[in-house]
């Protein structure tokens, strides 16, 4: 029933959730439900093999869109989302502490349920984070009106993604990390064990999307290449 009006994700998330709750109820003497370990629930299949991209018309929109932004906490958001590829959750976490400026690192704390790990601090994320202002008292970069972590900014992410002109089944966020992705890969001067590390993925599965950009732009070196030659070749003639 929920499959009709939720998304298979959102679904697969629920069943967790109550297989979760049926073992906690076992764990407690709660319930006879039979042992959670011998419970079988059929989870919905997810394609998230979607990779969003924005071309280069659109990324000059959505960088001036930023650039006007008022908000400096929410343009320094999306910036560093677009610079670094983080999460948005990692982004929401992100403690002054966890920047380690003399190292040029990014200390991410328990990225997506996997263990605590780093990521180079590049020029840009640099420059974003030693300009950012600093709530007095607060300890996150991006912090809540209270100065505790925040929760959502996807009222100032929409707006700067509907000032900019972006599809509208680009989401702001999620699809930021994707072009940092995208953009490396196709690069064809990274490589897809490093661009995991990068992103911080658990195994090389979720990176392989974007393998084919890499394999896009090697393909086009090597046409160059069969090009140069060629006029070489009519030189001759």
């Amino acid at each position: 029933k929920l499959l009709k009006t939720k998304s298979p994700q959102t679904v697969k998330h629920v069943l967790a959730l109550l297989k979760r709750l049926i073992r906690f109820g076992v764990s407690k003497g709660l319930t006879d439900a039979p042992n959670p370990r011998t419970l079988t629930i059929t989870m919905p299949r997810v394609d998230n093999e979607t990779t969003e991209d924005l071309d280069p018309d659109e990324l000059a929109r959505l960088l001036q869109a930023i650039e006007d932004e008022p908000n400096v906490q929410a343009a320094n958001f999306m910036r560093m989302a677009l610079y670094t590829g983080m999460r948005r959750g990692e982004l929401f976490k992100l403690k002054w502490e966890d920047v380690d400026f003399q190292r040029g690192f990014i200390n991410i704390v328990a990225p997506k349920g996997g263990k605590t790990t780093k990521i180079p601090m590049n020029d840009m994320a640099r420059s974003i984070l030693e300009s950012h202002p600093r709530m007095p008292g607060s300890l996150y970069v991006f912090p809540g009106q209270d100065g505790g972590r925040r929760k959502t900014i996807q009222v100032a992410s929409n707006k700067i993604k509907a000032r900019a002109g972006l599809p509208k089944d680009f989401r702001p966020l999620h699809g930021l990390r994707h072009c940092f992705a995208s953009m490396l890969a196709s690069s064809g001067q990274v490589d897809m064990h490093v661009l995991q590390k990068l992103l911080t993925h658990k195994s090389a599965t979720m990176t392989k999307r974007y393998a084919h950009l890499r394999d896009d732009a090697l393909r086009q070196a090597s046409d160059v290449a069969g090009e140069i030659l060629r006029e070489a070749g009519k030189g001759k003639n």
